[in-house]
This record gives C-alpha cells, sequence and structure tokens, in this order.
C-alpha cells in the first residue's frame, strides 16, 4: 500500500470534509460558540426486521465446503447466529471463515471515511464451546474493502500464556489496545462499545469497553494512532479462525449478536 497515497487521499477528503461544514462551525474564531458534539444513531437493525439485508455482504461458506450446514450465518429470533463445523473451510483451506460486513440502510450502506468518528455497540454471545486459540481467531475486525486487503483493527480470542484472553489490537503496527480474561465472557451476554477516530499517521483513535452483567470487564483507549488504510474502513463480525491452533481448542460453535447500533459523532 502506498504511503503517500493514503497521506494525498486523507488529505483530500478531510479538506472536502471541511469545506462541507457548515459556517456556524467555522466561526469560533470570530467568538462564536463551538457546537456541541453528540452522537448521532446512524444503523439500528433488527434481526426479526431487516435478517440478512443488515449487512452489505454475507460471506456464508464461500468455498461451498459444507453445504449440509448453510446457512452458517442466520437468524434466529431476535439475534442473528454465526455457525463454525469444525469440517468448515474458506477458500484458503488451512482457516475458517463466516462473516458479515459492513452497515446496510435499505438499498444503500454506511461509508466510514478518514476525519470521522464512529461507535458501534451491541451485545455478543459467545459460548464456552468458542474458546481462544493459539493462532488467530476474529469475531469482529476493520478492514479496507477489497480482496487482500490487511485488517486495521481486530478483536480476537486469543491463548496468552495458555490463559484464554479476548483482546483488541491494531493490527496494522501490532499495539495491543486492550486485553481481558475470556472465561467471564462464556456463556454470558457481553455489552460491547467500540469507538473509532478514522485518521491517517497519529490522527486516529480507540476505546474499546465491555461490560457483562453491569460490570465492567475492560476500558481501554488508545490516540496517536493509524487507523486508516485506503478508500474507506468497513466493520465485519463472524467467526474467521486459523486451524493451526496447538491447543486443542477448535470445536463445533456458534456466535450470537444483537442488538447491533452505529452511531456517527457530529
Amino acid at each position: 500500500m502506498n504511503t503517500s497515497r493514503r497521506t494525498v487521499l486523507g488529505a483530500a477528503l478531510g479538506g472536502a470534509a471541511a469545506a462541507a461544514l457548515p459556517a456556524s462551525a467555522l466561526a469560533t474564531s470570530a467568538g462564536a460558540a463551538a457546537p456541541t458534539a453528540s452522537w448521532q444513531l446512524r444503523w439500528s437493525p433488527t434481526a426479526s426486521g431487516d435478517g440478512m439485508r443488515a449487512w452489505e455482504t454475507v460471506e456464508d461458506d464461500r468455498a461451498d465446503s459444507h453445504t449440509a450446514g448453510q446457512p452458517h450465518i442466520r437468524t434466529e429470533g431476535k439475534n442473528w447466529r454465526f455457525n463454525m463445523h469444525m469440517v468448515d473451510r474458506d477458500t484458503s483451506t488451512d482457516r475458517q471463515r463466516q462473516e458479515v460486513t459492513g452497515c446496510r440502510k435499505g438499498d444503500s450502506y454506511l461509508r466510514w471515511l478518514p476525519g470521522q468518528t464512529w461507535r458501534l455497540t451491541y451485545k455478543m454471545f459467545l459460548p464456552s464451546s468458542l474458546k481462544a486459540t493459539t493462532s488467530f481467531t476474529h469475531i469482529m475486525q476493520m478492514k479496507q474493502p477489497g480482496q487482500g486487503s490487511s485488517p486495521i483493527v481486530v478483536q480476537s480470542l486469543r491463548r496468552v500464556d495458555g490463559v484464554e484472553t479476548i483482546e483488541l489490537q491494531l493490527f496494522t503496527s501490532g499495539t495491543l489496545i486492550g486485553r481481558t480474561a475470556l472465561a467471564p465472557l462464556h456463556d454470558a451476554w457481553t455489552d460491547v462499545d467500540f469507538q473509532m477516530k478514522i485518521g491517517n499517521g497519529s490522527s486516529g483513535s480507540i476505546r474499546w469497553i465491555l461490560k457483562s452483567g453491569g460490570t465492567t470487564l475492560v476500558d481501554k483507549s488508545r490516540t496517536g494512532i493509524d487507523t486508516f488504510l485506503d478508500d474507506r474502513v468497513r466493520p465485519k463480525w463472524g467467526i474467521y479462525r486459523s486451524l493451526g491452533d496447538t491447543s486443542g481448542s477448535l470445536k463445533d460453535c456458534h456466535m450470537l449478536l444483537t442488538d447491533l447500533r452505529a452511531y456517527q459523532l457530529a
């Protein structure tokens, strides 16, 4: 990925965003008060109402490795359910993938661009059969759309010194945002609050909060980081894991998601 291209693109989009601001938002130098920023709800799908049209794309057994198990991603009451079987294979046969991408609204979808700040909140249920592994097991990603692009951020289930953990990592630099024990999340609903300012170089930031039963398990932030590659940022949810685990943790499993919301800071 061309660094100069990223810089030019980020500057161009930033300039366009500034030019689009109302005059009142640019009048602070003349003594006018700056407008108060607030979270604006942009996306609030339901499994019963929107179904699979909540997503921009659905990657359900794209290699047709296990047709008897299809659909692996489906609605179940008010939840979206992601099934993973030991026989499932991705197009790269050393891994498994059942994922959805993006935030669809009718016939369009949200575009996350440099200079914008977004917030995702949702509930997830991780059964004890969905374990942390010695290799990668991602359950949420922020990515640049397109084949072959690297993740920007990954929320993963990882074994650290033999202990099962859940972590958030800035993938592009290997920067750990936060990590906590996975055991309290198993067989329970967990509230996820993910906030991301999209920016090149050192202009990005992230906050990651997990709560269960009213208890905050992790609340970590990082500023001055690079959270943009090219084009735009698109969220992904599901189970994406390597078959290279050496701990014997891979099993048939599933994950449930519900109450998804996307907010933009405006």
